[in-house]
């Protein structure tokens, strides 16, 4: 690979050529399809190529300005929809290799709906809007929807998923035979459109398959032909025009062997040894790409990591990044290692090249857009489906990047020990405090701290029922204020990017005198985190068999929560990281390992009650030593990476067993002994009153 492929931007040809061109340049909507030959491309090579960011836009023309208001916004969009011929529009929240927290340039569904959350998919029709998300997101999106748009609760009964939707039960229409639910258009066809630069391949084939499905209808009726159809440009940045935020243009930096624990060489050989009967490994990912290279970026708000694709043939490899982010200390590494540089939007090329010739390409299409793919496939390559190489081998990290992560959480423990002083003593002495406020002030604790980057998310400052909307997040001078009653309990989540490592810690708290059912509640959820901090399984173990560890209190109570309880966070990158996570839903079967690293987050949210709860440390899987080893296996427990107190005053003691309040008393200890040479001042003083024991007496006798 290394040297095979000619990149400079006159090699575009053919499918690379037009692609270039329709999702680069924003070609006149009529001009270039999808799947367009060269002839119909013409002269767009050379000047797609040198745009190194349209790419990722993929705008069409801008012909309005984009002061719409939402209304406008979809009336604007269902015209252009139109024109394309087309009968609904999927809308993710996706940029091109699927971030969670994309720059804002490319949250298009935010901009379109006005629900602000990180997941969601917006179907629009010529007669609906639909916004279907979670359950972390379900409060959220009903009260930050306008009337245009229905809710759609994912996973909740009688609600569809979006391709059982689209393939089975479209809005009302005219001339439309009933359903039960929605109606079907009678019409010959409904076509349906798609960027395919912002849905995986494997979304558009279970799409695919869905809308292929004979339609179930009225005897004696013809159901509409469906189909579905990628768009040569994305028809919402169209709408948006003038009023699109810029796109980023940061730098990218080696990320320190110190942390990083195995040089690019040696990982890039890691990836060859999984590369049989294949030519090549696309790696599309971006916290994978970084963590393969060893570099780190500022492209995306809360991650550490710049825009590239990447290609690790046999004999090199190749990065596609925009050369002008790299700092020399990277570029010099690269060159060591073999890796070739090429400007960002030459992937397409790459890809066409290996295609032309038959090759083979090694690729995850849970990860990986379905215009790469296509772009290879359409030449007359073809790829072989598995789970990304990186991302299990990142999942399990090495000494130095747990000691990465064991400085980070050190250094933020510090930092929020601070805040939550100041928090408190600010409340006590009356001052106005509101939830964005006091989230600008935990970011300026975290500031001081070396290494420190960014956050790791946007933070929840969540105050009174804002604290039962998972995902919250405060808009500056639209928010609650902290104070006595209800608002005094307030749950924070939070975390941040730092040189060596990345945390993620929820702490709930309460600022007066809380009732008994909120002390019940954060008791149940303690003892939910409590047992599943605790807990020793044997190797192979995945992690919905432990999940139920985390809810067993709340079931006793009839109570749960509607999120997963554990997701995998990585070194310096993602606070989001798979395979590994723990969750009620059973589909997840990769086993938890040693070396990787989860959350232990249970909660419970109750808007009517106007509180929520959440309580989250990092754990890292390590093994353990045990009194027998059954089956010769081995057994695996955790390590704790967050070192912050857990408020005591919300404790219930009637509710904690002597070994409960044992595990109180050893975990403050530990957090005393780790943090306390770290803060000085009113941290100091604060943190030893919130790590005091809760004594033999605290703990009450079970009936």
């Amino acid at each position: 690979l290394a040297g095979e492929w000619p990149m400079a931007p006159s090699a575009t040809h053919g499918v690379g050529r037009a692609l270039c061109a329709a999702l680069m340049l924003g070609a006149p909507r009529s001009s270039v399809c999808f799947r367009a030959h060269a002839s119909r491309a013409s002269g767009r090579g050379r000047a797609g190529c040198a745009s190194r960011w349209r790419m990722l836009s993929g705008g069409g023309s801008a012909e309005t300005s984009s002061s719409l208001g939402k209304a406008a916004r979809l009336a604007k969009l269902r015209a252009l929809m139109a024109d394309e011929g087309l009968d609904a529009l999927i809308v993710p929240s996706d940029d091109a290799h699927l971030s969670e927290y994309p720059p804002e340039c490319f949250n298009r569904r935010e901009f379109l709906s006005g629900f602000t959350g990180s997941a969601g998919t917006a179907v629009v029709t010529a007669t609906s809007a639909l916004l279907w998300t979670d359950g972390r997101y379900f409060l959220q999106a009903s009260l930050e929807l306008s009337d245009e748009w229905t809710l759609m609760k994912q996973g909740q009964p009688n609600v569809p998923e979006i391709s059982t939707w689209l393939a089975t039960a479209m809005p009302e229409a005219a001339g439309a035979v009933s359903t039960g639910r929605f109606k079907i258009p009678l019409r010959g066809r409904f076509k349906i459109g798609y960027d395919p630069l912002l849905h995986s391949h494997k979304s558009i084939e279970t799409l695919t398959d869905a809308v292929s499905a004979p339609a179930n209808v009225a005897a004696g009726s013809q159901p509409p032909v469906r189909s579905i159809a990628p768009t040569s440009y994305n028809l919402v940045d169209t709408v948006w025009a003038d009023a699109r935020p810029p796109l980023p243009t940061g730098p990218a930096w080696a990320h320190p062997l110190q942390w990083a624990g195995e040089s690019v060489a040696d990982k890039l050989q890691r990836m060859r040894c999984t590369m049989d009967g294949v030519d090549a490994l696309l790696v599309v990912a971006l916290d994978e790409i970084a963590w393969l290279f060893n570099m780190r970026g500022s492209d995306l708000p809360t991650t550490p990591v710049p825009y590239a694709y990447a290609l690790v043939a046999h004999d090199g490899a190749s990065l596609f990044i925009d050369e002008a982010k790299l700092e020399p200390a990277l570029h010099d590494q690269l060159a060591a290692a073999n890796v070739r540089v090429h400007a960002y939007p030459q992937i397409f090329d790459a890809l066409v090249q290996i295609g032309a010739k038959s090759g083979k390409v090694l690729l995850d299409t849970t990860r990986a857009n379905s215009g790469v793919v296509s772009a290879l496939v359409t030449a007359g390559g073809s790829f072989v489906a598995v789970l990304s190489p990186p991302m299990v081998a990142k999942a399990l990290k090495n000494p130095a990047e747990l000691a990465g992560m064991r400085e980070a959480h050190l250094r933020d423990a510090a930092a929020l020990c601070a805040a939550f002083a100041w928090l408190e003593e600010s409340f006590r002495s009356g001052e106005n405090l509101d939830e964005f406020t006091v989230g600008m002030r935990f970011g300026e604790m975290r500031q001081q701290q070396q290494g420190y980057q960014s956050e790791s998310f946007p933070i929840i400052v969540g105050a009174g029922k804002n604290g039962a909307i998972i995902h919250y997040r405060a808009a500056e001078g639209a928010c609650a204020q902290i104070e006595t009653g209800s608002r005094a309990m307030v749950l924070i989540d939070s975390g941040a990017q730092y040189d060596c490592g990345t945390t993620d810690v929820t702490r709930t708290i309460h600022l007066g005198a809380p009732s008994q059912i909120q002390k019940e509640c954060f008791t149940r959820v303690l003892k939910g985190h409590m047992a599943l901090d605790s807990c020793v399984f044997p190797e192979g173990t995945p992690g919905f068999v432990v999940d139920v560890l985390a809810r067993r209190s709340l079931w006793e109570a009839g109570l749960d929560y509607q999120h997963g309880t554990g997701h995998g966070v990585g070194a310096a990158l993602n606070v989001h990281e798979g395979p590994q996570s723990i969750s009620a839903r059973f589909g997840n079967t990769e086993p938890l390992a040693a070396g990787m690293i989860l959350s232990n987050e249970p909660g419970f949210y109750d808007v009517d009650a106007e509180f929520g709860v959440r309580i989250e440390n990092l754990l890292i899987v390590t093994k353990r030593m045990t009194q027998h080893n059954f089956g010769g296996k081995q057994f695996l427990g955790f390590e704790r990476l967050t070192h912050v107190p857990i408020q005591r005053s919300l404790m219930a003691p009637e509710l904690l067993s002597a070994e409960d309040v044992c595990w109180i008393d050893s975990y403050h200890a530990q957090v005393r002994k780790a943090v306390l040479p770290r803060v000085s001042g009113r941290a100091h003083e604060w943190l030893l009153a919130a790590t005091e024991p809760l004594g033999s007496g605290f703990a009450q006798p079970r009936i």
